[in-house]
């Protein structure tokens, strides 16, 4: 009897703090997904989170579920509303939370999208680093971005697997006047 109490009262306790997500403004049915899915209050203070920096009610939703397919709570509000603020698109920061890459790259990720670097770009890196395969850091291609080498360029190098050991050699080559088509040519990849 005592048990039944215990979870009656904790049931009651995450049903009081999803109020707050009827509060938030959040659509009735994107809240009843949210209990469907058994929210830990940890979850809802994340979920407010990112929900009022701007990332959509159904995104919200999504990665949620997004976490518990992995057996994992989400706590990522912090990674979310960061890499928000800096302009990263929503569908790329759920593919992030699909590649389960919003540990700790999210601060590189943030940093490569204030550098000037396409959310592509981003989303390629973070493949090739949930794949363990090489592939150019967030600083050294926002080094070569500032070469000027074309996004289009960067896209293909972080496609290819370009290890970060490469990218001295890639600025050497463009400061002695190698066209992005020369620098592809010489770089296939891992």
């Amino acid at each position: 009897m005592i048990a039944v109490l215990t979870l009656s009262a904790c049931h009651h306790s995450v049903s009081a703090d999803t109020q707050a997500l009827d509060h938030s403004g959040m659509a009735y049915d994107s809240v009843k997904e949210l209990r469907a899915l058994d929210v830990t209050n940890l979850e809802i203070t994340q979920i407010l989170k990112i929900y009022g920096s701007g990332f959509s009610e159904q995104d919200s939703v999504a990665i949620v579920h997004i976490f518990h397919s992995r057996g994992q709570a989400f706590t990522g509000g912090d990674a979310v509303s960061d890499l928000l603020q800096a302009g990263v698109r929503d569908d790329t920061i759920l593919g992030l939370a699909r590649l389960n890459q919003l540990g700790a790259y999210a601060g590189e990720f943030e940093a490569m999208h204030l550098a000037g670097l396409s959310d592509p770009i981003i989303l390629e890196v973070a493949r090739h680093r949930s794949e363990g395969r090489p592939v150019l850091s967030g600083a050294s291609l926002a080094g070569l971005k500032n070469t000027g080498l074309h996004s289009s360029t960067l896209l293909v190098l972080a496609r290819r697997g370009v290890p970060d050991a490469d990218a001295k050699a890639i600025i050497s080559l463009r400061r002695r006047g190698a066209s992005d088509a020369q620098i592809l040519h010489h770089f296939s990849g891992s």
